[in-house]
């Protein structure tokens, strides 16, 4: 009776086993393609994101000029959709696999929500937005908003992108 006990004990821990692992890797997948749904509040946005556009008597910003930053569009240099140009405005960009993203990428190793390039005080930020495999600026890891300087290479999986004028 009591090794009936002890299968009995172990056929239900590996059964709860598996139903757990079942629920992370769901989550996981859901998560990759909707998102993780928790939207970061305007006053949590990095204060770059949220500075007010500068006025046109402003003095201007870093190297004489006025205005964000003197980039002026997005580029793709590497990947499936090389050669592509965005323009750059006021708003930020969205980068990523979803289909509302500023530039829908149609790389494997990208999350559907993926990195966002955000207009700053004379530049132009890279921020992560939690993706699976990571953004790169240059060799270094993205782990914070992070000043993109014009040339430098982002990297998304095996997309490859570069502000210019």
């Amino acid at each position: 009776m009591g090794s009936a006990l002890v299968v009995a004990a172990v056929k239900f821990g590996l059964l709860a086993l598996l139903w757990l692992f079942v629920v992370i890797a769901f989550r996981t997948v859901r998560s990759d393609l909707y998102g993780t749904g928790a939207r970061t509040p305007a006053a949590a946005r990095p204060v770059a994101a949220a500075a007010a556009p500068r006025s046109p008597a402003a003095p201007p910003g870093p190297g004489g000029r006025r205005g964000r930053s003197a980039a002026r569009r997005l580029v793709v240099t590497e990947g499936a959709l090389a050669g592509t140009t965005i323009g750059l405005g006021d708003g930020p960009v969205t980068l990523g696999r979803a289909d509302d993203s500023t530039l829908v990428l149609t790389d494997d190793y990208a999350s559907s929500r993926h990195a966002r390039l955000v207009p700053g005080d004379g530049a132009w930020l890279v921020e992560d937005l939690g993706s699976t495999n990571g953004t790169y600026l240059g060799a270094a890891k993205v782990v914070r908003p992070t000043p993109v300087p014009l040339g430098q290479q982002i990297r998304i999986g095996k997309t490859v992108l570069e502000l210019r004028r």
